[in-house]
């Protein structure tokens, strides 16, 4: 009898305790706009998929490309989407619906660094619901680094800000509110579509800040890995696999102009021998769109709101013209 005590008063210690910690998530991790994206893209069917970094995430707009394709399609890019997120974002999806093309966002700097613990490490494993690919995901990514983060997930968030926000946040979350209207800044705006548009800046005010520019001997052997298992888990599935590698503007592709030269051969060779297509358009799409630093919003290469909108037709007439 001693025993079974001991049994219930630790059965209702941990019940206690994941309670408050279910509470605090509720209440203190922020209504994010990937929270809007993966409840989308495991609730809706899409045709397209377009996964990247942030160059996908302000670059392309599949609704502007429906227009022209006719094809449904949602955006999941995001700053901080490295291979491996980007990986078990399909299979989430694949678990969920079944698009017929993925449309992967290639940033090369992307390929020579590690991801990082951060405000991004949880962003996108946070809101998958429970599935396989969040199991797996949990093992071969977040318990090799700091498994403990999943308690506390809003402990990466400035509780000073967030605090203020706390009855909208545990709204939003009771009610399943995924209305986008408080996902705005002056800056910038997120679209239903999953574009985050970015408004127009004056150019002439911009800097060329430091990038993650591409070197091959110092490329990242888990960014490759996982990139091979997307393509093959997508021709396993029987989902069309199209690279893309937004533009650049032509002040920064002149200024490091010797490790774009190298990326752009190493990702060729590359998608070459997985015989997918890659659309690159610094090279052999270079003249489709502009490189003209007015249309962008940094030296990187993220486009202004209407600089993206032209740019997705572009891109559309592009995948519908050649069959891809």
């Amino acid at each position: 009898m001693h025993n079974f005590k001991k049994i219930i008063k630790t059965i209702i210690v941990l019940a206690v305790c994941i309670a408050l910690l279910v509470g605090l998530d509720t209440a203190l991790y922020p209504c994010t706009f990937m929270r809007n994206d993966i409840h989308a893209v495991v609730s809706n069917q899409y045709d397209d998929i377009i996964l990247g970094t942030s160059h996908g995430m302000t670059d392309i707009d599949p609704a502007v490309m429906e227009e022209i394709t006719g094809r449904t399609g949602h955006n999941v890019c995001v700053g901080g989407e490295y291979g491996i997120d980007a990986y078990y974002i399909a299979r989430l999806i694949a678990e969920k619906q079944k698009p017929t093309r993925i449309i992967y966002e290639v940033d090369p700097g992307y390929f020579v660094s590690e991801k990082e613990e951060g405000n991004n490490y949880l962003l996108f494993f946070h809101e998958f619901p429970f599935s396989r690919a969040k199991l797996e995901y949990f093992w071969n990514s977040i318990a090799k680094c700091n498994f403990r983060t999943i308690l506390f997930p809003w402990y990466e968030y400035s509780l000073s800000y967030e605090l203020g926000k706390v009855k909208e946040t545990f709204s939003r979350k009771w009610n399943q509110d995924y209305d986008i209207s408080h996902l705005k800044s002056d800056t910038q705006e997120y679209h239903e579509s999953g574009l985050i548009e970015r408004y127009p800046v004056d150019t002439s005010k911009l800097k060329m800040k430091d990038l993650k520019l591409f070197e091959e001997d110092q490329v990242n052997p888990q960014n490759m890995e996982y990139l091979g298992k997307l393509i093959a888990f997508c021709k396993e599935n029987d989902i069309e696999f199209v690279a893309v590698t937004t533009p650049i503007p032509i002040n920064t592709l002149k200024a490091y102009s010797d490790n774009y030269n190298a990326a752009w051969k190493y990702f060729g060779e590359y998608f070459d021998q997985q015989e997918v297509p890659y659309l690159n358009f610094n090279t052999q799409y270079f003249k489709a769109f502009s490189h003209d630093l007015k249309d962008y919003t940094d030296y990187d290469g993220h486009m202004n709101g209407n600089a993206a909108s032209e740019y997705s037709k572009v891109l559309a007439n592009i995948l519908k013209g050649e069959g891809v």
